[in-house]
């Protein structure tokens, strides 16, 4: 929008660098140009502002497909004014000299014919093809032939427009109906989803009986060799047992045969000594052959008096006094003679 200063008599105006300027004089063009700054009288100046920069004007209307059911297009036209010259003959873009506002409203004018010119290729297309189609794959081609038909149109040309971008947002059913097309892709969706959770189930059960008879492989083997060690230990105890058993037996042998050669050699002993004591004896006794047997009495009374104990009382009785007595008698009668 320009800026216009007020001063008594005459105003100054000064425009940006986007905007296109044209001042008139008694129907004549005085300046014109984008970006100008000037002085100008209020009473007597026509002045005219129109915008160079790219313009966006957003479209959203219905249209029904060939099988009658209603969609609701959106897009966006994007243009710009080639020909500011003579879109300011063909649009009213005046401005008021005294506050720099439009006197009508030209965007929405160009707003209204930029959605009447699109529509109609739109409408075209969409009444040939199914609601599915229009849906699935309509954009483009809505695009296209929107791109086409604003790109020649010859009504643009003659009021200095040009379109510079065609964007379709999106085309889309009622509510209800988009609703009930998704339902059959929500429940392949769905199902989709089901049968990947039960396969990813089976796949677990499967993993835990796989675990499962691993652990019972794992626990078989195990027993099998706690059988093999049980049996490995009950032969090492056997063969530990046999070789203990010989070993016992050796010893024991060894033993009986030590204690036999002792016991021999006792024998050896005992018999070496009897043998001695006996030829001991003999000698006395084939010495005291040759003694008295008063002297060999007297010599056993002696004897027997070192090794008895001692006697406090003694009893002597004519039966043991006599027959000592009569052999006193007979040796003293043999010593006289």
């Amino acid at each position: 929008m320009a800026d216009i200063s007020r001063r008594p008599f005459v105003n100054h105006l000064r425009s940006d660098p986007t905007s296109f300027v044209l001042q008139l004089r008694a129907g004549k063009i005085k300046r014109s140009g984008a970006g100008v700054s000037f002085w100008f009288r209020p009473s007597t100046a026509a002045l005219a502002e129109v915008p160079l920069d790219d313009r966006e004007q957003a479209l959203m209307f219905q249209a029904r497909t060939a099988d009658f059911q209603l969609v609701t297009v959106q897009a966006t036209v994007t243009y710009r004014v080639s020909d500011p010259a003579v879109a300011a003959t063909r649009i009213d873009f005046g401005i008021d000299p005294r506050t720099g506002d439009w006197n009508a409203r030209p965007l929405e004018r160009l707003g209204g014919l930029l959605t009447e010119l699109a529509q109609q290729p739109a409408l075209e297309y969409l009444a040939g093809v199914s609601l599915g189609d229009a849906l699935a794959h309509g954009i483009g081609p809505v695009r296209q032939r929107v791109a086409e038909q604003l790109a020649g149109d010859q009504r643009l040309v003659e009021r200095g427009l040009s379109v510079t971008d065609v964007r379709v947002v999106a085309i889309r059913a009622e509510a209800d109906l988009e609703r009930a097309l998704q339902t059959p892709t929500r429940e392949r969706v769905q199902q989709e989803a089901d049968r990947a959770t039960f396969e990813r189930r089976a796949v677990a059960v499967e993993n835990e009986r796989a675990i499962a008879e691993n652990e019972l492989q794992n626990q078989i083997e195990l027993a099998r060799r706690e059988e093999e060690l049980v049996v490995q230990r009950g032969q090492n105890e056997r063969k530990r047992a046999s070789e203990q058993a010989e070993a016992d037996k050796i010893a024991t042998t060894a033993k009986a045969e030590r204690q036999g050669l002792m016991a021999k050699a006792d024998a050896d002993r005992t018999r070496e000594l009897g043998d001695a004591d006996a030829t001991a004896e003999a000698a006395k006794f084939a010495a005291y052959t040759e003694v008295d047997q008063s002297k060999l009495l007297a010599l056993a009374l002696r004897e027997l008096a070192a090794n008895v104990p001692p006697i406090t009382h003694l009893s002597l009785t004519p039966e043991l006094l006599g027959p000592l007595l009569n052999r006193l008698g007979d040796g003293r009668e043999t010593v006289s003679e």
